[in-house]
């Protein structure tokens, strides 16, 4: 079904790209080169990718367990504080301790952050969708002051608001000469992996599927709901922190203002492209960010606008959306006409009987 919708979004693209006078198919190649064209192209794939995949697992945890933890651009910037903190110190420590301790503290950052919602949807009945949304944007906004104005942490008479440059042992690795791939791809994917096991095969997953799927049988079962939810948000914190920290320690090297402009919000689309699945999350963040990569060579080479990929990511998501609505309606009319066939046959039994 997501993979019907997906091609029905890329005809309709490429009809749009028709109507201003490219060719669709020239279009698209320039894409795919821009992509998938030479090893440095792919590592900026994954390098996109990196954010989308932590992103996407978080929310999709919350989609599993019928929560929409929709404030992963907030944990993003609070990751981002917490490494910055310990990031910008010359502590005179190797990179195997100052890097794991710069994670730590992104990750509690966040989760402290992830708490609030979490607490206020599960105790108090608050909205966790406005809660989070509105919470990134005071996110966004408390970032803009650290690198502005914090003296621990803002780089004095910078040209623009940022953060000091993060001493040499709390950066990632640079895994390919002459670009800029790091660690964090590869680590989210594992971290992807370990997640679909996790909600298949361990009592913790049980227990949040069950919660997503029947929350009035989940509670009958004894399931603590309200613990499981803030469990939830605050794990998808955790991750969208993890995911802030190694892009300002793998790619941005330092802090600056707004340094992942929607990333998180794209995120949620990967999450809903993957329909929950942390395997599928893998595909579908590879997906946007070659799409993402792909899309600056499509506009050079053809004159394509450049925002045509992230109206690609729309249409795609558009149509999976539209196909799963069909699918559903074509289910239900389904499972009405068994149920009339089964109530038609009850009734010619009766009259049987008698």
């Amino acid at each position: 079904r997501t993979l019907f919708g997906i091609v029905l979004g890329l005809i309709a693209s490429g009809i749009l790209i028709a109507i201003s006078g490219v060719n669709p198919f020239v279009a698209y190649g320039s894409l795919i080169k821009g992509a998938f064209g030479n090893a440095q192209s792919f590592s900026n794939v994954l390098v996109r990718s990196s954010p989308l995949l932590l992103g996407g697992i978080g929310v999709s945890l919350g989609i599993k367990a019928g929560v929409w933890n929709l404030g992963m651009e907030g944990y993003m910037y609070l990751g981002a504080i917490g490494a910055s903190i310990l990031g910008v110190q010359d502590l005179g420590l190797p990179a195997f301790i100052h890097i794991p301790l710069c994670m730590i503290l992104a990750m509690a950052f966040a989760a402290v952050w992830g708490l609030i919602p979490g607490y206020l949807k599960a105790y108090k009945g608050v909205n966790e969708v406005t809660c989070s949304i509105m919470m990134s944007y005071i996110a966004i906004y408390l970032t803009n002051w650290v690198v502005s104005c914090l003296p621990l942490v803002a780089e004095e008479g910078a040209f623009y608001p940022m953060s000091k440059k993060f001493a040499g042992s709390a950066l990632l690795p640079i895994m390919m000469k002459g670009s800029s791939l790091h660690p964090g791809p590869f680590i989210a994917i594992i971290l992807c992996i370990i997640s679909y096991f996790i909600l298949n095969y361990t009592s913790f997953g049980f227990r949040t599927k069950m919660l997503g799927a029947n929350p009035n049988a989940a509670r009958y079962a004894g399931l603590d709901e309200k613990k499981q939810i803030v469990i939830i948000m605050m794990i998808g914190a955790l991750l969208g922190g993890f995911s802030g920290a190694v892009e300002v320690m793998g790619l941005k090297r330092r802090v600056y203002m707004e340094f992942v402009t929607n990333v998180g919000y794209e995120s949620v689309a990967v999450a809903l492209l993957a329909g929950g699945n942390p395997i599928g999350v893998i595909f579908s963040a590879l997906f946007f960010a070659a799409l993402k990569a792909g899309g600056a060579t499509m506009s050079i080479e053809t004159g394509v606008i450049s925002s045509m990929n992230s109206i690609i990511i729309a249409m795609c998501m558009l149509f999976v959306i539209g196909v799963g609505v069909v699918d559903s309606r074509r289910m239900s009319k389904v499972v009405d006409t068994s149920k009339d066939d089964e109530d038609e046959t009850d009734d010619s039994t009766a009259k049987e009987g008698n």
